[in-house]
């Protein structure tokens, strides 16, 4: 039945769709409105560094950067939770699950018009197998690396199908999601990314404390009635969004080390949690700006090169970390012992 039938039988029907247009309208209009004080940024920018990589002409890179800055918050935001949990290649499957969404929104565009953006299809086909690795754990006992191997592999198998399907040209311009590309960031897959990010970031600030708790201590937080499963879902779910988001600068194949590279460095020279979280982020944002800057100015692929620095920025807090030890004057505490298990319930987690 067509919404017009619909809502003849039930005039509510028109009102609710009416307010989902408006709504719609209004969040896509903020966007924008972000968007044009970001380029009003950058032009100031290029004004007074005189930088060629932020020239009002090139819209496409100041879209890049955003796109890469936000990455840098929202990658270690996340990694530091997973690598903590031992959980550090989940962003590999999840990324190649989310190239499987990019082929499946690029197949139902070819076949039936549908004219949706493949990150947006990315992020829900992303989003179900990172509930799927978890139902797979819990439902089959099998270990996390067991689901997450599934996982990856179904998703990479259904993306080249998809893509060897050829249909309407398919396989035409993959690379870009495969490696990262800093020129096919549209306004439209900006937008996308910013709408994650808000969701992303807000999400953890509202869920900080419990998703800290589980963490460190499973058990602990169970016996004090969090939901540790949900919990686990959420964590599984914001890592989805993180990969898609990603990837429209890092590609499939080197989307995981913005969760894992940074966070590493970030524990070398950390001696708590939350400390540990801003180092990354910090660390993160530099090989971004690092690695966009090289790929325009040397013609190499963004993802690959951001890659590079982040490890090369590892090796450096490696040394610190070694330095600060060999002087001591850094000590290495059991971070989960120390700051999980400072008090109990859906408080407990905070190291302030």
């Amino acid at each position: 039945m067509s919404a017009g039938a619909l809502a003849a039988v039930d005039p509510s029907i028109l009102l609710l769709q009416g307010g989902l247009d408006a709504v719609g309208d209004a969040v896509f209009g903020v966007l924008l409105w972000v968007l044009e004080q970001w380029y009003w940024l950058m032009d100031w920018t290029y004004y007074l560094t005189g930088l060629e990589m932020l020239n009002p002409r090139y819209r496409f890179m100041h879209r890049a950067i955003l796109v890469g800055l936000c990455v840098g918050v929202m990658a270690p935001l996340i990694g530091t939770f997973l690598v903590h949990r031992q959980l550090a290649l989940i962003g590999d499957a999840l990324a190649h699950t989310g190239f499987a969404g990019v082929a499946v929104g690029l197949f139902l565009n070819a076949v039936i018009d549908l004219g949706v953006s493949p990150y947006l299809t990315a992020v829900v086909v992303a989003m179900v197998a990172a509930l799927c690795i978890e139902l797979i754990s819990e439902v089959t006992d099998a270990y996390n690396d067991v689901s997450m191997a599934i996982v990856l592999s179904t998703g990479f198998a259904l993306g080249t199908t998809l893509i060897s399907l050829n249909a309407g040209g398919l396989a035409v311009g993959v690379n870009q999601f495969l490696f990262g590309n800093l020129s096919t960031v549209s306004p439209a897959s900006a937008a996308i990314l910013l709408v994650l990010f808000a969701v992303i970031v807000g999400t953890v600030a509202i869920t900080r404390n419990q998703l800290l708790y589980v963490t460190f201590d499973e058990t602990a937080a169970a016996v004090s009635g969090i939901p540790v499963d949900w919990y686990n879902r959420v964590m599984v779910m914001l890592t989805a969004m993180v990969v898609v988001g990603a990837m429209q600068i890092m590609g499939v194949i080197l989307v995981a080390a913005m969760l894992v590279v940074p966070v590493a460095g970030a524990t070398q020279v950390s001696r708590s949690f939350s400390e540990s979280l801003v180092v990354s982020v910090v660390l993160a944002e530099l090989a971004v700006l690092l690695g966009i800057a090289a790929a325009y100015y040397g013609g190499v692929t963004a993802g690959g090169i951001i890659v590079l620095f982040a490890v090369a920025i590892y090796v450096c807090t490696v040394v610190l970390g070694k330095l600060q030890s060999a002087r001591g004057g850094r000590t290495t505490p059991e971070m989960g012992s120390i700051e999980a298990g400072t008090g109990t319930g859906a408080g407990a987690g905070d190291d302030d």
